[in-house]
């Protein structure tokens, strides 16, 4: 079976039998709006909009395709690590982004789309070797770090990584302005960043960053991912 067709199985009639849902075509159209926007921040009024679909469905529909196992949510903090009262933004994953290519077709190493891929390749990772509210994304007026895995107890930072899909930001520390204001901020001492080819390591404004080719974390966290099962 093809993931394709899965995909198709689990919208069409899966999800439809198990919550009732009788407009199929409202939850195809809406997971096919996420699925082209993986990685991507949205609010739910965004997404009423490009879809066309009610919030309050909306809302209820996501929670059906997590628990489906074909989306996941993470929410947002700001540069304090603190998490919003009211969570408006917040982004949405496939938990493979082989899904976006089986819905849209491949796409191109250069394609303005393999940052929030390879954003969502990297997540898909960490959601089996992390615990998924550990994980959140952080933004604020000056800036934002692509993912940061917090302790929940303390409301503090274990580790903080920018994902990048190219090789500009060792060059050019201007590009993780915001990481480094947020690793500082929080007292961490480090942050990685990951790259299309470069694996280095520099000193920046007193943080130590660790650049790694995105194709290699990606590999080393499913061999994370494979000894936890």
């Amino acid at each position: 079976m093809t993931l394709r067709i899965l995909i198709k199985k689990v919208l069409l009639r899966d999800l439809p039998s198990l919550y009732g849902i009788s407009d199929v075509q409202e939850l195809n159209k809406l997971f096919t709006t996420i699925a082209f926007n993986t990685g991507n921040e949205i609010t739910v009024e965004s997404l009423a909009k490009s879809s066309g679909v009610s919030k309050n469905t909306i809302k209820k529909y996501i929670e059906y395709l997590e628990a489906a196992f074909l989306i996941k949510v993470v929410n947002r903090i700001d540069v304090t690590s603190r998490r919003f009262k009211r969570a408006t933004f917040f982004k949405v994953y496939l938990t493979n982004p082989s899904i976006r290519a089986a819905l849209f077709g491949p796409i191109s190493a250069d394609h303005e789309a393999m940052g929030s891929l390879t954003e969502t390749a990297i997540f898909s990772q960490l959601f089996h070797a992390q615990n998924i509210d550990y994980l959140h994304y952080a933004r604020w007026k000056t800036g934002e770090v692509d993912i940061v895995c917090l302790n929940i107890a303390e409301q503090k930072p274990l580790w903080c990584l920018e994902v990048k899909w190219s090789d500009l930001p060792y060059s050019d520390s201007r590009k993780l302005k915001g990481l480094i204001e947020y690793t500082k901020k929080n007292n961490l001492k480090n942050a990685i960043v990951t790259t299309k080819t470069i694996s280095e390591e520099r000193i920046i404004d007193d943080v130590i960053v660790k650049f790694q080719p995105s194709a290699g974390y990606i590999y080393g966290l499913g061999n994370i991912s494979k000894s936890i099962y």
